[in-house]
């Protein structure tokens, strides 16, 4: 392999590849890119200073006492080099992002242009309430579709994502008991809940208890009922679950835990299957988060604080957190104490200091106020059968162990059975990144050995499907056919396949010059 002056190497000969080698590593377009450390030199910097002469310093003890070791670039090298590393990357507007439960779908330009204008990006959480009535009747104009959408009696806007969203739900639940004098120590999650929600219980205190799915992938809704009783302070559950279908028993399972004295926590994070169609309220939830940025298209942890609001049962809303916004004659008032006699007044405090994410309350309400109500229902009609188009186009191919439980909601899950020669679904999904496409989600739900959850959003077309579709049979037959080529994948991406095991075990985090390296070995 040829090796440039500067001493970096091409991820993979590309011989290898049938091209033939080039002295650069670039392969026309696609341009091999080292790190900043092997293009500059931290002798030099990309701009000329006056020298100037040593000063006093204020600094004391926190002086520098070392070079900082940055190599210098001049301006042309820092930009190629980042451009260069973008197209690298890959996004949503370069492709279909299939990952479950994870809705990375496209997010309309509209949203982005909104939340750039004036008075809303450029606010700040300290600025007196008067001169932010128009962000603070945007919250609540959020609040309100939210609570319309899920049929709930209240919403708390400051969780700043799910899981911050589940740990508010399950601090007002415990809060609620307390109050009550029934403080429990029991939280039942069923197998197909998201990852996070065992987590968020033990994290709030709880002793968690995992309930199993039955043979059509969903809650044994026996099993459940017969672990019920004094210690069990509540159930956390996914709906639309894990395995991308949906709990027909929800409403049974409601009123079996409300008689057992326990409250219900519903994870909001695949609401898009349903928004619009299904109002979790009536289903005898008392708190849900829902993601903004999986139902109502803000960014997927982009830029900045995320958003997870919770709705909540009458029975939940007097122990919501501060701070909340509320309605005074011809404006808005921000409350950051508890009020006697009305609601929240019984709040649990505080989970963060101010409504910072502003960026994701404009882009969801310019998403609601595009689309309304009807929109919002076709969005969750779109999601479900973009679904079931892909999980009966590759049921033939591919085993979809949940295909005879009925249609599927916004995901369809596949499994590696059937897969030859000791292939699964590692190389499977990196196979599929040499046919441009970002691998779907791997081994989760842990319920199915060797998973694939697949989920297509409403976003995309017929025609990317197709092509998706298309990739993944493509592959699917090689790995039946037990074609051992697959173990090589990726061929054609930037980097070839990463030793991941020694990856996680022993990351190399910082940059050493190769002499530096060599010396300390």
């Amino acid at each position: 392999m040829t090796v440039n002056p500067s001493g970096w190497r091409p991820a993979a000969p590309a011989s290898e590849q049938g091209r033939g080698e080039t002295v650069t590593g670039n392969r026309a377009l696609m341009l091999e890119e080292p790190l900043l450390f092997e293009i500059g030199s931290t002798e030099q910097t990309g701009v000329d200073f006056q020298q100037l002469q040593p000063a006093a310093t204020r600094l004391g003890s926190l002086e520098r006492n070392r070079p900082i070791g940055l190599a210098g670039l001049s301006e042309p090298e820092a930009v190629r080099h980042y451009t260069r590393l973008s197209r690298q990357n890959y996004a949503i507007d370069l492709g279909l992002f299939p990952l479950g439960s994870c809705t990375m779908k496209h997010n309309p330009r509209l949203n982005e242009k909104v939340a750039r204008l004036t008075g809303f990006a450029d606010i700040h959480p300290l600025q007196p309430v008067d001169t932010v009535q128009g962000a603070l009747e945007l919250i609540d104009l959020v609040g309100h579709w939210l609570l319309t959408l899920t049929g709930m009696h209240s919403v708390a806007m400051s969780p700043k994502a799910g899981a911050h969203g589940e740990l508010c739900g399950l601090l007002c639940i415990r809060a609620a008991l307390e109050a009550r004098g029934d403080a429990r120590e029991v939280v039942l999650v069923p197998e197909s809940a998201h990852g996070t929600n065992p987590a968020t219980a033990a994290f709030a205190g709880y002793r968690v208890e995992n309930i199993p799915a039955n043979a059509d992938g969903r809650v044994d809704l026996d099993a459940l009922k017969s672990r019920l009783g004094p210690d069990v302070a509540g159930v956390m559950i996914t709906n639309p679950n894990t395995c991308g279908l949906f709990e027909p028993d929800m409403k049974a399972i409601s009123d079996a835990v409300h008689a057992a004295g326990g409250l219900v926590y519903c994870d909001g994070a695949n609401f898009n299957a349903i928004v619009g169609k299904v109002r979790p309220g009536d289903l005898g939830i008392d708190a849900m988060h829902i993601n903004l940025h999986k139902t109502f298209s803000t960014p997927h942890g982009g830029g900045g604080p995320g958003a997870g609001p919770v709705v909540l049962s009458e029975a939940l809303s007097p122990f919501a957190p501060l701070p909340f916004i509320e309605k005074q004659g011809d404006g808005f008032v921000l409350v950051e104490e508890e009020i006697a006699g009305e609601h929240h007044s019984q709040s649990f405090g505080r989970m963060v200091a101010f409504h910072g994410q502003m960026g994701m309350f404009t882009r969801a309400a310019a998403y609601m106020l595009s689309h309304g109500a009807d929109g919002l229902a076709q969005v969750a009609e779109d999601a479900v059968l973009n679904a079931n188009y892909i999980l009966r186009s590759l049921q033939g191919v591919l085993d979809a162990p949940f295909a005879d439980s009925g249609p599927c909601m916004h995901e369809a899950i596949f499994s590696d059975r059937g897969f030859a020669g000791g292939l699964g679904t590692l190389d499977l999904a990196k196979a599929l990144i040499d046919e441009g496409f970002h691998p779907m989600t791997m081994y989760f739900p842990l319920v199915v050995h060797g998973s694939m959850l697949v989920e297509p959003t409403e976003t995309e077309s017929k025609a990317s499907l197709d092509q998706f579709i298309a990739a993944l049979r493509s592959i699917a037959e090689r790995a039946r056919a037990g074609d051992q080529s697959l173990k090589a994948a990726p061929v054609h991406a930037p980097r070839r396949r990463l030793d991941e095991t020694l990856a996680a075990r022993k990351p190399v985090l910082v940059y050493k010059d190769p002499e530096s390296a060599q010396a300390a070995e």
